[in-house]
């Protein structure tokens, strides 16, 4: 893709200790069978870069546990290439991260983490044999975590604030933030195959093998649901199977637990000659509820 379908914030000029570079290998399920890096094998690189290598020592994460503050993925908007890479060379990633504020009426509404990494490896494919040649983009990655108390009451979440060592109280950088069901608006010059959302036939009965530590359904599990879901229904209208998901943008409102029953609503969409589908997913029993979250796909 010549530029990313879904709006991403540009990259602020991050100082050196905001920066760090990973190098780690691949599963085999990282990578199609056209040696294209699948989109949610992507995400991950965040965790080598930016958690593990600039967050998890900093001085502020102990004060955090104490004061039950918690920076959750709100939001992760993704893009993949169309280059192959070799699965068994390793890749490498560079992430930085900026701390930001979204102001309403000129008042600090809501503070944020957000997040930058690009993922490159060797040029090539394992079958048939190609390469390894020289290193391409593999693709990107946006995260968007919202600063809140997770356990606290519901009137006490909100953090306008913070009082964390090596932390500025009041982080200078301003964020556009995008509420939640913006993640499933058409793009800019889609053309819609359907007039509204409709229900999939599907629907996902969650189990442990869907929940991470976290004690939730892992974020990565969402946009498999969304993609298969999009499948179908493009399958049914004719389009091409083999396709593969290149651009993600999905935003989290509420987390989903092993025994929960949901399902997904779509709207399919044509941009250029790729084809997508945005929508949202919720509680299969009880359609009327809001969203759990929001995402839109585009295949190619």
């Amino acid at each position: 893709m010549s530029s990313p379908p879904f709006p991403v914030p540009p990259v602020p000029a991050l100082p050196p200790e905001r920066v760090a570079r990973a190098s780690f290998p691949l599963r085999y399920e990282d990578v199609a069978q056209d040696g294209r890096m699948m989109m949610t094998a992507l995400p991950p690189a965040i965790g080598w870069t930016v958690w593990r290598q600039l967050l998890a020592d900093h001085p502020s994460a102990r004060s955090m546990q104490r004061q039950g503050l918690v920076a959750i993925l709100s939001r992760l908007t993704v893009e993949g290439t169309d280059e192959p890479i070799r699965i068994d060379q390793k890749v490498e990633a560079i992430g930085g991260y900026q701390l930001a504020r979204h102001e309403v009426g000129g008042e600090v509404d809501k503070l944020f983490l957000n997040m930058w990494v690009e993922v490159s490896g060797p040029r090539g494919r394992m079958v048939p044999p190609e390469g390894p040649g020289p290193r391409v983009v593999a693709g990107r990655v946006f995260a968007e975590h919202t600063f809140t108390r997770l356990f606290a009451g519901a009137g006490d979440r909100r953090v306008t604030r913070l009082d964390l060592e090596g932390l500025p109280a009041v982080p200078e950088a301003v964020y556009a933030f995008q509420p939640p069901t913006t993640a499933m608006d058409l793009p800019a010059d889609a053309v819609a195959l359907e007039d509204e959302t409709v229900a999939d036939d599907a629907v996902t009965v969650f189990g442990l093998d869907h929940t991470d530590s976290n004690q939730h359904v892992n974020s990565l599990v969402y946009p498999r649901l969304f993609a298969e879901a999009a499948l179908r229904r493009l399958a049914a209208r004719g389009r091409p199977r083999r396709a593969l998901v290149r651009a993600l943008d999905i935003a989290y409102r509420k987390p989903s637990f092993a025994g929960d029953r949901v399902r997904v609503h779509l709207r399919t969409f044509t941009l250029g000659d790729r084809a997508g589908a945005a929508g949202y997913l919720v509680d299969a029993d009880d359609p009327a509820a809001r969203p759990r979250c929001c995402a839109r796909i585009i295949l190619g």
